[in-house]
């Protein structure tokens, strides 16, 4: 598959999410998933339902890339980390506009349940297409003024 370029996605922060302790405030962390490329957050420790990343990543994206698909977890230390939503963002507006800035999206539960949302940036650049360069004689390329 051709390479299309890549994608810098800015994890920002997430609002009102749903918290999945009963006590304490989650530790939530993010998976960002395009293609068969993953890349995963630190965790924002004991921030709850608001948490802020502030993070960038990069992916490299070939022919069919249709969406980035963000898995929000909050990391428990005894047991197996819960699941706390996820985000599904289409790729064809930064595809053809070469950025988006800062948005809210809506997490959910796998039903589709509303449960918070977290805010992504996204900025495409494409690959940049080989030229050959005019070959010119004695290294030097004629002009007029």
């Amino acid at each position: 598959m051709a390479t299309l370029g890549t994608l810098e996605v800015l994890l920002a922060n997430a609002e009102d999410l749903h918290n999945t302790n009963f006590l304490f405030k989650m530790n939530p962390y993010v998976i960002v998933k395009c293609q068969n490329q993953e890349h995963k957050s630190k965790v924002a420790s004991k921030e709850g339902s608001n948490p802020e990343w502030n993070e960038t990543f990069v992916f490299k994206l070939s022919e069919g890339a249709s969406d980035l698909t963000i898995r929000i977890m909050d990391k428990d230390t005894f047991s197996a980390d819960d699941f706390v939503g996820e985000a599904k963002i289409p790729l064809e507006g930064v595809l053809m506009e070469g950025s988006v800035p800062p948005t809210p999206y809506n997490v959910v539960l796998i039903d589709q349940t509303y449960c918070g949302e977290i805010k992504v940036g996204l900025t495409f650049t494409p690959k940049e297409e080989c030229y050959e360069e005019e070959e010119v004689e004695g290294g030097w390329k004629e002009g007029s003024l």
